[in-house]
């Protein structure tokens, strides 16, 4: 529920004492507090224009907010471009400077902008953005532009940052009103009698006709809303409103307004649900083995003791075939690297969010934290796959180096690529710059590529895991298998309790990557994605262990695909999340949702195939290496 203008007003007092109890994250801001004299100027910064995830998404196509067909007021000179991360710039952010002038202590009311000159081409390209839902965003020393909302579930008051409307659409929605009025509200926290601190920001837009003729003043306030019109040129006023409102809230804390986990008790919910899930599975998978197993090995091991030759069957009958030579293990080896890669990637990234080190303040830092431990754990890759391929019996180390080192990335950077193609058509803000490409191409060939060689040879220098039981020389017959334990039915239904586990959660990160909405409950995500890969490893171990009772001993490729069976489950729950809340209007915007779903369900696959594979492995050779073999 928004919260009207009139109402901050009236709630700026309350939330004061109100939202330093939302929440008790702790985080390290990423730039020293600025103090302010009264009268000095605070910089105002436009970011991109992108749609809002209200009832629907209908597009997931930003653009440049000084892109001609708008026809916003920029500054005399040109607009200058903001330092960025390169975490900030492959999300989407573009940042410039505005012609807003706001002055600390200083209210302004109806202040002129500029007047603003649209033809009637670009009036319908500008209704129509203001159907799609698209928001502005402004940022006013380090804080995003928000709303003050209250949560209809918890009747919390947070801010949210997700944006302000372009224009109307509700009222008239044959006939969009074009918001060119914005009240600016700006909290801010006094050190002393001279020293100010910005705490909060806040925006509402509205739509007023305030061009009066024969005057060239601005009426803010004559009550009728601007509507474009797409049968002749427009000409208008942009004008805006500066209040300031005095907070307790330091600085330090002035994030935590921002920061409101919806409805944290599905969070909890989901959490403990899962934890109860594995915990019941991983009981009764160890028991299950425990029993039968042990029971197995100490008949088996006790035959020659026996005044009858006892036959073997199941598990044990294949003890010269477990560890044979399986198909393809060059591109085994180099999935399970790849995979290893992606997991400590994500381990030390949740780590570092959730001891608060990437702090909101420093836009795009999950991003450039994510590309840094992928760039610097390229070592990993290279070593997981060495001491994976060595096991395996491989002997063509050159190429299984060098696919090491390129095939994933290559395919990975392949798809972005041509999704950034689509997103220069549509001239899109969020295509990402010549120089940007260049520089992550660098990272990889420079220091990513030339770790994971160094990786490799480090692997290759421990050489292969031993294995318990010597292979036989000639293949066994394998019987017919029940129909859940064939190689893609296993792996779908496989995928199935890990994909539960996390369900929920997924619902709240596809919000956050394509409804623009920031996402912060990292230990929510770190709980569940310790759940996840504990139920990925006891699935997949239960999985095999059955497929080795049913003496099919080509267990490789299916704990690999058993382990990332949930890749199937999220891209068909994407499937849902899209026709549910999603309205795609643009072939575009379609094109890039499936094209990012692929990229998320194959990194997905990979990470769960490696936790799978590497967990299986070594419960197989523990396994056979209990039994006594002649």
């Amino acid at each position: 529920m928004m919260l009207s203008p009139a109402s901050v007003l009236t709630l700026a007092v309350a939330s004061t004492t109100l939202l330093p109890s939302l929440t008790t994250a702790f985080y390290l801001p990423g730039t020293a507090p600025r103090d302010y004299l009264a009268g000095e100027n605070i910089d105002v910064f436009v970011n991109t224009l992108t749609p809002m995830l209200n009832s629907k998404l209908h597009s997931l196509i930003s653009y440049d907010y000084y892109d001609s067909r708008f026809h916003f007021c920029a500054p005399e000179g040109g607009a200058e471009k903001q330092p960025e991360s390169l975490g900030s710039i492959l999300f989407g952010d573009r940042i410039l400077s505005s012609p807003y002038e706001i002055k600390m202590m200083e209210n302004s009311t109806c202040q002129l902008l500029c007047q603003s000159s649209v033809p009637k081409e670009d009036a319908k390209f500008i209704n129509d953005r203001i159907k799609e839902d698209y928001g502005l965003n402004f940022i006013i020393d380090g804080l995003p532009s928000s709303e003050m909302m209250r949560d209809s579930k918890t009747q919390e008051i947070f801010l949210d940052a997700q944006g302000f409307n372009l224009g109307d659409d509700e009222t008239t929605p044959d006939q969009p009103a074009l918001n060119n009025h914005y009240d600016i509200f700006i909290q801010y926290h006094a050190r002393d009698e001279r020293h100010f601190r910005v705490v909060g920001v806040l925006v509402y837009p509205r739509t007023v006709s305030s061009m009066v003729a024969g005057s060239t003043e601005p009426d803010c306030f004559n009550g009728k809303s601007l509507h474009l019109s797409e049968a002749t040129n427009n000409e208008f006023f942009y004008t805006y409103s500066v209040s300031f409102l005095e907070s307790d809230i330091p600085w330090g804390l002035r994030w935590d307004a921002y920061l409101h986990v919806f409805d944290p008790k599905i969070h909890w919910f989901s959490l403990i649900n899962s934890l109860v899930i594995v915990g019941f599975l991983v009981f009764m998978v160890a028991m299950i083995l425990y029993r039968t197993i042990s029971k197995d090995i100490s008949r088996y091991n006790a035959v020659d003791l026996s005044d009858e030759v006892q036959e073997d069957y199941g598990w044990k009958l294949v003890h010269g075939e477990v560890f044979r030579l399986p198909p393809r293990p060059m591109l085994l080896s180099v999935m399970v690297g790849n995979g290893t890669h992606l997991v400590m990637m994500c381990i030390v990234t949740l780590v570092f969010a959730l001891f608060g080190f990437l702090s909101p303040s420093n836009r795009g830092s999950l991003a450039t934290v994510l590309l840094i431990c992928w760039t610097f754990f390229g070592c990993v890759s290279g070593y997981g796959s060495a001491r994976t391929y060595a096991t395996l019996g491989g002997e063509s180390w050159k190429p299984n180096l060098v696919l090491t080192a390129i095939l994933f990335p290559l395919v990975v950077f392949s798809v972005i690529g041509l999704l950034n193609l689509f997103l220069i058509a549509a001239s899109a803000s969020g295509a990402v710059p010549f120089g940007t490409i260049l520089a992550i191409l660098l990272l990889w060939f420079l220091i990513s590529a030339p770790l994971s060689v160094a990786g490799y040879f480090y692997g290759m220098k421990h050489g292969a895991f031993t294995n318990p039981v010597r292979v036989s020389s000639i293949p066994r017959q394998i019987p017919p298998k029940p129909w859940y334990l064939k190689t893609w039915q296993a792996a779908i239904l496989g995928g199935i309790l890990p994909f539960g586990a996390a369900f929920v959660e997924l619902y709240f990160v596809l919000s956050s990557l394509f409804g623009n909405r920031a996402y912060y409950a990292f230990g929510f995500l770190f709980l569940t994605f310790t759940v996840v890969a504990l139920t990925t490893a006891t699935v997949t171990v239960l999985f095999v262990y059955f497929i080795l009772c049913a003496e099919e001993y080509r267990w490789h490729w299916r704990a690999f695909l058993i382990g990332g069976g949930s890749a199937f489950w999220v891209f068909v729950y994407g499937v849902w999340y899209w026709a549910s809340r999603l309205s795609l209007d643009s072939f575009t915007s379609v094109v890039l949702y499936f094209g990012y779903l692929f990229l998320f369900a194959l990194l997905d696959f990979l990470v769960g195939g490696s936790i799978g594979y590497i967990a299986t492995y070594f419960a197989i050779r523990r396994l056979y290496a209990s039994i006594r073999v002649d």
